[in-house]
């Protein structure tokens, strides 16, 4: 057997059917699935290539090769616990659409293993479909083949429902009498380490019928899937992926921060199995352009990332660690050609790691006291488990791990309703399962049996007929007034959905129906539908219809479409080179440009962009487009997206020494058609990401005017020129503080005089002086210092009860002297009392209570219940 490390067993995978087989090597797939509203990942080597199985787009050849990044958390739990549960890994691949079948895939899956890794021929076993005669004779048939190394199996056989389907080939190794279960039974299939599968080959020539019964695919395909990591792990004699050199490294770097030794002790090894695996999966996610959120794939991403802080919490660590594990996986990776970006983006995703990891800090501790506190009520109701809903509140609300709050309520001698726990999140993926659906029920039904190559897109036409209308993933042949649908033509004007612009809207006219058109696709392969919702009469496939784009909102979004590339360019000469665009929406009314920023963009900086991109609109230059091959673009300055794929021929917008990007949308002919640029908010939106919405054209000038509205009504109140506001504000400002000056005289010469009448209606209760009354104090804050300003002039002890009454409302307070709260007086419970009789409450220490009231006109009553409260106390 052959030491590869994991990068040289990936690339010789790749070139041995790219080179030797004649695929086509693209490279992995971003982990964000790409029109396909069915899946949140990419969890599988096949995933992004369905649309070349299900024949909606030709595929770019016939035999395709890829070493595909995945992501599956369906079974997170067992990851660490397992030799073989990840949530990241990578799938090898090769594919056949309609070109080879099962005799070309199975002696080239033995070729590879045997000739090129070198896999020792007696230990390899295959599973095969118990009917699949056909794969039989031909495993047999392969050189050094052990005849006896065939299991039948009724579990090999690939299909999801009604399509095409399949037998399918598992490919197993023997590692040995030493790795299994002791069992005299163990065999293939069995659930021990012994026999590990590293290769599945599916064989798809079935299409299920709705009825249940086959039929023969005209076109068989071959769908292969090869874990990169097992292999790895028997190649290089590991008893676990954690083992190999494409995540040990991670391993020995957590082990470090934390002071253990791997290997010692079976527990501390998970968590550092977690660590490793979660710390490479977050750093890929984020690679691919997906960011810590609550919802989404952003959810799984904060999932596994706060697991890992978990784990590191487990092994002692209490510090910031992920960076550095982080460091170790770019480290792994290092020169592998589907990874470059992870190296290429390695400080900003640390930065990314970084902020959540501060983040969840605060949340940690949040969650420890919500915690206690729900632990301190279970003890109090004399109950022995945490209710599951609670627990679920904790992991769902601030991201608190279910196991934790298990682990915990252990340390207290408490459970966990477990059972509650998992109901309450089986609702919560019903709910998710249901968004999905609402997802799906405008998924696009198979077009195979369009010739796409006829439809075109042209932005003059004006007539066109239907191709081909949809309604809830069924092709059908018309649809009438009420309903929506989707709706090909055989030529279309309408830009479609894309690079962060809506599609265009508009009207259809056929002879018997009114079509308006809410927003416009395009298809893997290029072709473009629309949504459209029938208002009148009905449309039929074969209708002839009269087309009508919005051109207003057309021009609109070419407007912003423009400014956004005028305005990305302006930030990288102010803000700096370092900023990079993370996404973009472009419709009729505004801009929104995301981007790459750790600090707020200052207000002056806002402003030197704003004049650079207005100045250029100024310029009036023409927008030149062309199209040239990536690497002349690339080699011409234009800006791309990492996260996008490109083919041979890109589209180049240029706005000459000024921005040149790679760009599929609308845009306008000359740039002063944009008119004006306002930028309106700038903010942030998730870690590391700043928002700029602007608007242009029509919007800004709006804007312009609005602004300009209120200043003129601002001036006439202030009864001043427009330009002699800012100074007319400044007049009346200090106008108001010498008014103020003046009213607070007023307000200290009434509250003496409220005081020396105050005093005038002095009684003595048991040698105690007592002063009830009320005032014209306008507050609280005035009435406590009127009852300050009275008790000072009082001989102690005394008590001093006081109310006024405004808008409705009663504010009354107490005081209490020091001298009078030895003698038994209590403010606090005085007033009480009193507040009751004015329908209100408070209360307040024994020197000082203040409490409030509804009911002025009893006030006499609560004075007369004060001094009753006085005297109960002194008695």
């Amino acid at each position: 057997m052959k030491y590869m490390s994991g990068n040289e067993l990936r690339e010789a995978y790749l070139q041995f059917f790219a080179e030797k087989k004649g695929h086509l090597r693209l490279p992995s797939f971003s982990l964000i699935p790409q029109d396909d509203p069915t899946l949140l990942l990419i969890g599988a080597g096949m995933a992004p290539l369905k649309p070349f199985f299900t024949g909606k787009m030709k595929p770019p050849r016939t035999r395709v090769t890829t070493s595909q990044r995945c992501v599956r958390t369906g079974d997170i739990e067992n990851v660490g616990r397992t030799a073989r549960h990840q949530t990241f890994f990578e799938m090898l691949g090769n594919f056949s659409f309609g070109d080879y079948f099962k005799g070309e895939a199975i002696p080239w899956a033995w070729e590879f293993l045997t000739e090129v890794v070198e896999l020792p021929k007696e230990k390899l076993w295959v599973t095969v479909y118990p009917d699949d005669d056909e794969a039989i004779e031909i495993w047999k048939s392969q050189p050094g083949f052990p005849q006896d190394h065939i299991v039948k199996m009724e579990d090999n056989f690939w299909e999801i429902g009604p399509g095409p389907c399949g037998p399918d080939s598992e490919i197993y190794i023997d590692l040995g009498e030493e790795r299994g279960c002791g069992s005299p039974d163990c065999a293939v299939g069995c659930d021990c380490d012994r026999y590990l599968e590293i290769w599945n080959l599916v064989f798809t020539q079935y299409d299920k019928q709705e009825d249940g019964s086959y039929k023969n695919l005209a076109h068989k395909n071959i769908d292969t899937g090869c874990g990169l990591e097992r292999l790895a792990s028997v190649v290089q004699e590991k008893k676990t992926n954690f083992e190999t050199d494409l995540l040990f490294p991670i391993i020995e770097y957590a082990a470090g921060v934390a002071g253990v030794t791997y290997g010692e002790d079976a527990e501390k090894d998970i968590s550092l199995k977690v660590i490793a695996d979660h710390a490479r999966s977050m750093a890929i996610m984020i690679m691919d352009g997906i960011l810590p959120s609550n919802e989404g794939r952003g959810y799984v991403l904060r999932r596994i990332l706060r697991r890992a802080i978990r784990h590191g919490r487990m092994l002692g660590i209490k510090d910031k660690f992920l960076e550095g594990a982080v460091n170790a996986a770019v480290e792994i990776y290092r020169g592998a050609k589907d990874f470059e970006e992870l190296v290429n983006k390695a400080d900003y995703i640390k930065k990314v790691i970084s902020l959540e990891e501060d983040r969840f800090a605060a949340t940690l501790n949040q969650g420890m006291e919500l915690l206690g506190a729900e632990i301190e009520k279970v003890k109090a109701a004399g109950k022995t488990a945490l209710d599951g809903e609670v627990t679920f509140r904790l992991y769902d609300t601030f991201g608190f791990p279910w196991e934790l709050t298990e682990e915990i309520l252990h340390e207290n001698g408490l459970e966990l309703d477990k059972e509650g726990f998992d109901k309450a999140m089986d609702e919560q993926r019903t709910r998710a399962r249901n968004a999905r659906a609402e997802n799906t029920r405008v998924a696009v039904p198979d077009l195979s049996s369009i010739d796409v190559s006829k439809l075109t897109v042209d932005e003059k036409a004006t007539v066109a007929k239907v191709v081909a209308i949809w309604q809830d993933g069924k092709l059908v042949d018309e649809i009438t007034d009420g309903q929506e649908a989707g709706v090909i033509l055989t030529t279309t004007p309408f830009y479609a959905e894309g690079g962060g612009q809506v599609g265009d809207e508009g009207i259809l006219t056929s002879e018997l129906g009114h079509i308006s058109v809410s927003n416009a696709k395009k298809l893997p392969d290029g072709t473009v539908y629309h949504v459209a919702y029938v208002e009148e009469g009905q449309l039929k496939v074969g209708d002839e219809v009269q087309i009508a784009v919005n051109k207003a909102q057309k021009l609109a979004s070419a407007r912003n479409h423009t400014a956004t590339h005028l305005l990305q360019a302006a930030l990288k000469r102010v803000v700096g080179d370092q900023i990079s665009q993370a996404g973009s929406s472009v419709t009729p009314e505004r801009l929104r440009f995301d981007f790459t920023n750790f600090e707020p963009v200052t207000a002056q900086q806002l402003a030197d962009v704003e004049e650079l991109v207005n100045n250029e609109i100024l310029k009036g230059q023409d927008v030149e487009i062309s199209h040239m091959s990536l690497e002349e673009a690339k080699e011409a300055g234009a800006m791309a997206l990492f996260s996008e794929k490109y083919g041979d021929v890109v589209r180049v917008v240029k706005v000459p020494e000024f921005s040149m990007e790679l760009c599929g949308g609308s845009h306008v002919a000359n740039v002063g058609q944009i008119g004006m640029f306002k930028i309106v908010s700038e903010s942030g939106v998730a870690s590391g990401v700043r928002r700029i919405e602007a608007i242009t054209g029509k919007a800004a000038l709006d804007y312009a005017n609005g602004k300009m509205a209120v200043l003129a009504e601002a001036a006439a109140k202030l009864k001043t020129k427009e330009e002699d506001v800012p100074a007319q504000i400044e007049k009346v400002q200090g106008e108001m503080k010498a008014m103020q000056k003046q009213l607070d005289e007023v307000a200290a010469m009434r509250d003496k005089a409220d005081a020396a009448k105050l005093i005038a209606g002095l009684q003595e209760v048991n040698g105690v002086n007592v002063v009830c009354g009320k005032t014209n104090a306008g507050s609280m804050d005035e009435l406590r210092e009127v009852a300050d300003m009275t008790s000072s002039k009082l001989d102690t002890p005394s008590v001093v009860v006081l109310a006024c009454a405004n808008a409705g409302k009663v504010n009354l307070v107490v005081k209490a002297t020091k001298e009078a709260n030895a003698k038994g007086i209590h403010a606090g419970k005085i007033i009480k009392e009193a507040a009751a009789v004015v329908g209100g409450g408070g209360g307040g220490r024994p020197d000082m209570a203040q409490a409030g009231g509804k009911n002025a006109e009893a006030l006499p009553q609560a004075f007369d219940k004060a001094v009753e409260v006085i005297k109960a106390q002194l008695s």
